[in-house]
């Protein structure tokens, strides 16, 4: 039986495979009109597995092509002599291996030339090429170059800038076609920050799976084994998601894998929402790389929660270097307006857990002094959440702390109210036995908390004050959503900024649906009397 695989590449004998059959003859179409390709994207994208398809495409004698597939990564560290030197043996090793894999024997002139040749710099590599296509017999010799980022940094402007040669001598020319893949791209390579010498190169995306290439994904598995998804647990994972294929995969391998869901039983919501619990909280490399990441630099912390919080967003400029860093992490992406989205719900979440302060030193004061059994208090005799009561507290909170919000570590003034709301519902739900997640209906502007408890779904849409324009605008926005998702009320918590703010506490009812507004002002400065 065929499994998801979150590991490396996938292989259609051993795993659930995205066929990805229009973006594959996309590529083969450009690689047989002679492009220079470039993708750059995000590890864990399926990358390495979409590339190898594009080759075995091209394969076969009868063709015309003779395709190879190389990979920088082992280059990493080393002089660009060592580089050139390295390169050599593969590429020849490679040719020899396709032969090999064809059943087919070399020219004796074609065997010779492989045995004797040298590349030792970047005019060498062109004279490799030249008289390598003379002996392929007219076969466009194509190249794949994986984890191309690797390559020595002194060595890149001189082979880019004879790819770019060879490129524009004549059609006939060696590589006759040339794909570059990595996660960098050649602005980010270019070190020396000067003009790329790789200026005719086209780019191609590699888009993450849309919600019919998911359930394409998921079917398959039901084929196999008979036991089906239902198609809100699929619409689900592509939501959550956004389509990331090494996140779908894991969501995949847990329900089907991990969670020992009985064969005969359909996988339903309430085995997706387990899964989910698990992926917040769980370690997976996809993560661990998000979050070293993200911590890399503090200014990404402002950038991705103004992208979060503000409606107005931020433009998205891969001219800013934080920008372009965030994308190249897979972390954000241009929305269909042209402004930055954080890329799914998942990553969101733990951005925030990440920025979250592990102790914001006032945990103690969630609760007023005459509360007498903790968070239970906010659940009725049978066992729901009284969420009027707890954001009304959450709003005295805020009041009865007054400056000390002010004083949470390592946490930005400008996004310090939600901060502490993600703090404060995450320990409530955590007591009291419920699931939190977030989702990002927009992926900018807006963060929506989607608590399940005792069977019970409860939303609540946070944002940082943007007039009142947007304010009114926002509480219908919030009672489509709470439309959409079978919800009987909404609550809304706006953070007000503002030197004078106006506090509104205010519940309206949107056709049939009741919408609960909080306008929470948050100090700008401490009092002069504890002024440092």
């Amino acid at each position: 039986m065929r499994w998801f695989e979150t590991r490396g590449p996938v292989y259609p004998e051993d795993n659930y495979v995205v066929a990805r059959t229009e973006e594959l003859a996309d590529f083969v179409d450009r690689l047989k009109k002679g492009r220079y390709i470039v993708l750059f994207a995000p590890r864990q994208t399926g990358k390495t597995t979409f590339f190898r398809n594009a080759l075995d495409a091209l394969e076969g004698k009868e063709n015309g092509y003779f395709p190879v597939q190389l990979n920088f990564e082992g280059y990493v560290d080393i002089d660009a002599t060592v580089f050139y030197n390295s390169l050599c043996k593969e590429i020849c090793k490679k040719i020899k291996d396709v032969f090999q894999m064809r059943g087919e024997n070399l020219s004796d002139k074609l065997n010779q030339f492989l045995e004797d040749a040298q590349i030792v710099d970047s005019i060498s590599m062109r004279e490799f090429f030249e008289t390598l296509g003379s002996l392929l017999e007219k076969q466009r010799f194509v190249m794949i170059i994986d984890e191309f980022d690797a390559i020595p940094p002194p060595a890149l402007r001189g082979f880019l800038h004879t790819l770019r040669q060879i490129y524009l001598s004549e059609k006939t020319r060696c590589p006759y076609s040339v794909g570059i893949v990595g996660v960098k791209n050649i602005t980010q390579l270019n070190y020396d920050r000067s003009i790329s010498p790789f200026n005719i190169q086209d780019e191609f995306k590699l888009p993450n799976f849309t919600l019919e290439q998911v359930q394409e994904l998921l079917s398959q598995y039901t084929d196999e084994v008979g036991q089906p998804f239902d198609p809100e647990v699929i619409a689900s994972i592509h939501k959550q998601t956004a389509g990331q294929p090494v996140l779908v995969n894991r969501f995949a391998q847990m329900l089907t894998e991990e969670l020992d869901i009985p064969k005969s039983e359909p996988i339903t919501t309430e085995h997706f929402t387990n899964a989910h619990v698990k992926f917040l909280r769980e370690r997976n490399t996809n993560i661990d790389h998000l979050l070293t990441n993200i911590r890399r630099d503090r200014r990404f912390e402002a950038l991705l929660m103004k992208i979060a919080s503000y409606d107005e967003g931020v433009e998205f400029n891969l001219d800013s270097d934080i920008i372009s860093e965030l994308t190249t992490y897979g972390v954000i992406a241009e929305g269909a307006d042209g402004m930055c989205e954080i890329i799914n719900p998942i990553y969101q979440y733990r951005i925030m857990r990440a920025f979250k302060p592990l102790v914001n030193g006032l945990e103690h004061e969630y609760l007023p002094e005459d509360n007498r059994t903790g968070f239970e208090d906010y659940l009725t005799p049978d066992g729901h959440i009284q969420m009027e009561a707890l954001l009304d507290n959450f709003n005295d909170f805020i009041a009865r702390v007054g400056f000390k919000i002010l004083q949470v570590p390592e946490t930005p003034q400008e996004y310090v109210g939600q901060h502490l709301l993600f703090a404060y519902l995450s320990q409530f739900v955590r007591i009291v036995g419920g699931t939190m997640y977030l989702e990002v209906q927009t992926g900018r502007g807006r963060m929506d908390i989607l608590i399940l408890h005792n069977q019970r779904k409860y939303i609540v849409e946070t944002k940082i004050w943007g007039g009142d324009t947007r304010y009114q605008a926002g509480k219908a926005q919030l009672a489509a959503y709470v439309r959409s998702e079978k919800a009987v009320e909404g609550y809304y918590v706006v953070f007000d900024h503002r030197k004078t703010p106006e506090p509104r506490t205010e519940t309206e009812t949107f056709e049939g649906l009741t919408i609960r507004s909080y306008v929470i002002p948050v100090l700008q400065e401490l009092p002069s009397s504890i002024q440092p």
